[in-house]
């Protein structure tokens, strides 16, 4: 989409997409790998087809193992802020590949990012580097409980962070209750701790915290909830929960692993303007690499090994690799006015689609450089709000999209990314094909 092909092309491409190598490789895979892929969602289970075996990409493409085109707007969910193959971060991972792939030692790569980091979040006093979003998340919690000497924890329907037993739950059949396991071989009693509760509804966080405060370590929320459709929450939700946690001696999780330095410098604690005892990170501190990474109050954060009682340890923690392709992502970050630009460009792509798609029933939310599609009228708070109807119009015409050369998340509850590489021309391309096949 960067005028070599043109729209009737993009369009009627779908005749001529060839999956033949995808499809092969798909086969192959299953017959090692559980599902043939090694996240669920790559499947493409809920939107059907052939799941695209990628090759190599660059810029804001991606090109399969069949030589089709795709414009992206996965981003590797959501790391590649600046795109595939950056030059200057492929140069800085070259550059200390020679050097060595990893020590189990310390390195003033790990430094750097550390101090970067907590010189542009306040809430971020010291931190410390792991592997993914959620060992970031286990090691919080755990962290959250051994400072508070208390057990329950408190989550949000909708909200996900990660998989570690404790919090893959459901809510139970209450407005306020007790977590069910969401999946085979989590045992009941390993969510006996954890709460969910609806998001955007202070009643119950109010009614909870008068029965229970004295029992909470911690609340824990996604900086945005983006993992079950784009549900901004409103800034007075966020601000009670701070209120509550403070007056109730428990602690509060941001969980940033997506908008961590993906909505701005200060992620969504800047932009509700609280101050969380602890947060997450992942996605863009790697600058597309594996990374995850807490940190929060100093006197929190004293409390890991060697310092402290609360024991965390990670072979592959602070990777080299991963740590100067994070550096490097997140210098061009604060020197360049990528977040105005990004924040421009995705707001005029986004009312571009609702422009075209007027008078139907269709939302298009977004913040900073992420954005969801919902096919119904409102745009949801809560995942409950989220209609069956509208996942199904999504579902059944992702394939069109696909064959037309635009790569969104193979779910309709997954958001979509924005980056620096996608241009104008291609955003306004991609914006009447996606309204022509969506209409």
């Amino acid at each position: 989409m960067d005028g070599s092909i043109t729209k009737q092309e993009q369009i009627t491409s779908s005749a001529q997409m060839k999956t033949t190598r995808s499809s092969e490789l798909m086969e192959l895979s299953e017959a090692v790998i559980p599902g043939g892929v090694n996240s669920p969602v790559r499947a493409f289970k809920a939107v059907g087809g052939v799941p695209r075996f990628i090759k190599r990409a660059n810029g804001a493409y991606l090109y399969d193992v069949d030589d089709n085109r795709y414009l992206d707007f996965c981003c590797s969910w959501g790391p590649l802020i600046f795109g595939h193959a950056d030059p200057d971060v492929v140069a800085a991972i070259q550059a200390q590949a020679t050097d060595g792939l990893s020590y189990g030692a310390c390195t003033e790569h790990e430094y750097r990012l550390a101090e970067f980091i907590t010189s542009h979040v306040d809430a971020v006093e010291k931190i410390r580097f792991v592997s993914s979003g959620t060992e970031a998340v286990m090691s919080a919690v755990r962290l959250a409980r051994g400072y508070t000497k208390r057990d329950l924890i408190v989550k949000f329907e909708g909200c996900y962070h990660g998989h570690s037993d404790y919090l893959l739950v459901k809510a139970g059949s209450g407005l306020a209750t007790f977590a069910q396991p969401s999946s085979a071989g989590v045992p009941t009693n390993s969510t006996s701790d954890t709460i969910v509760l609806p998001l955007d509804n202070d009643a119950a966080v109010i009614e909870l915290f008068k029965r229970q405060g004295d029992r909470i370590a911690a609340v824990i929320i996604e900086g945005i909830p983006a993992n079950n459709g784009l549900l901004v929450q409103r800034p007075e939700f966020m601000k009670l929960l701070r209120q509550l946690t403070e007056r109730n001696g428990a602690l509060m999780i941001l969980d940033e692993v997506i908008t961590g330095f993906r909505i701005g410098l200060s992620g969504a604690a800047g932009m509700y303007n609280i101050t969380p005892d602890l947060l997450t990170y992942g996605k863009i501190i790697g600058g597309g690499l594996p990374v995850g990474a807490f940190g929060g109050r100093a006197d929190i954060m004293d409390l890991l090994s060697p310092l402290g009682p609360v024991y965390q340890a990670g072979t592959l923690s602070g990777n080299p690799l991963a740590m100067v392709a994070g550096l490097t992502t997140l210098k061009k970050l604060s020197q360049e006015n990528v977040y105005a630009e990004l924040a421009e460009k995705t707001f005029a792509f986004t009312r571009l689609i609702s422009d075209k798609l007027s008078g139907t029933d269709f939302q298009i939310v977004s913040v900073a450089s992420l954005f969801w599609i919902v096919f119904q009228a409102d745009a949801p708070r809560a995942a409950a709000q989220i209609q069956k109807e509208a996942v199904e119009r999504y579902n059944t015409r992702y394939n069109m999209l696909l064959d037309a050369g635009i790569y969104f998340p193979p779910s309709a509850y997954e958001v979509c990314f924005v980056s620096t590489a996608h241009t104008k021309e291609a955003l306004t391309e991609a914006a009447t094909v996606f309204s022509e096949i969506m209409n």
